[in-house]
């Protein structure tokens, strides 16, 4: 009989999102947990036999040799090599709440120990980025108390809870490449652009009146039905066949109308299913965190990052 696969959890994000909370519930479902291990010890952590329960791995910024190339790289070795089932885990959360967080612990943030917390929340969240868009787990702790966070891992990793398969959609600009990690994409630029209507260009997919434009097309309610309805064919079989995620990816042209709307659509009718969703706007999110920083006040005489 062949041995199942080992088990390893990869969970990462930016300081004060949650990891410690997130690593904790792990522990607690059953996982050993190993946080801040240097990258450098995984191949002696794994040599041998494989482990008898599964691995909760925390690895972030803090951590001496970390650097997020090389943790994609240990990753994609672990999910080629099919004695390992891998996951990767990203905390986020707001840097407005980071901030927040960081004020209200008098904590120092570990990458600006005598700088300003905000400069090392951007350093951060930059230097991460690479990891976010290849989370197969994203979980945004912005609006979530510790016990919410706790609740979003148990839902997913808990033995026998019936729902452990996590969904989440992304939308994306192909102009950018399609999102590495996605099991299966769908292409919208076919559908009505509101990229030429000058008074929605500056909203996204998640607005109302962007998502009524791009529904007056033909073609959208028979998109929209047939998306939902191989779906409801092809999640039950991949939860019956064991598969912890599954990434559905969406793009259009630019990423942020008719690729936002139908991951919007799509998530909200998944979730009133009862399934386990998480919608990530890729290159939404990344626009606006480069706009953040580029906006970001400077000290007297400090030069402005290009």
């Amino acid at each position: 009989m062949t041995a199942s696969p080992a088990h390893i959890v990869i969970v990462t994000g930016p300081s004060g999102a949650g990891r410690s909370t997130a690593i904790n519930a792990l522990e607690d479902l059953g996982f050993e947990a190993i946080d801040n291990m240097p990258l450098r010890l995984l191949p002696r952590l794994l040599k041998g036999a494989p482990p008898d329960r599964p691995l909760a791995l925390g690895i972030d910024a803090r951590t001496r040799d970390f650097g997020a190339a090389e943790l994609l790289a240990a990753y994609d070795g672990l999910r080629a090599d099919p004695a390992y089932e891998i996951d990767l885990i990203y905390l986020d959360c707001e840097p407005g709440t980071l901030l927040r967080r960081y004020s209200e612990t008098r904590r120092r943030h570990p990458l600006a120990p005598d700088a300003d917390p905000a400069d090392g929340i951007a350093l951060e969240r930059e230097m991460l980025a690479p990891l976010r868009d290849r989370a197969d787990v994203l979980i945004d702790t912005t609006t979530l108390s510790v016990h919410d966070t706790r609740a979003r891992i148990e839902h997913v990793y808990a033995p026998g809870s019936g729902a452990r398969m996590a969904i989440q959609l992304t939308s994306f600009s192909y102009r950018r490449g399609v999102p590495q990690a996605a099991d299966m994409v769908f292409d919208c630029r076919f559908l009505r652009n509101p990229h030429w209507d000058e008074t929605l260009r500056p909203e996204d997919g998640r607005a109302a009146p962007v998502q009524d434009y791009i529904a007056e097309d033909a073609r959208f309610a028979a998109f929209r039905d047939q998306i939902a309805d191989m779906l409801g064919l092809l999640l039950p079989a991949f939860r019956e066949e064991g598969k912890s995620h599954l990434t559905v990816a969406f793009g259009c042209t630019g990423g942020k109308h008719r690729s936002v709307a139908m991951a919007e659509i799509t998530g909200q009718n998944l979730a009133e299913q009862g399934w386990q969703v998480s919608i990530r706007h890729r290159d939404v999110d990344n626009d606006r965190d480069r706009t953040a920083r580029q906006q970001t006040p400077r000290k007297p005489g400090e030069a402005t990052k290009p």
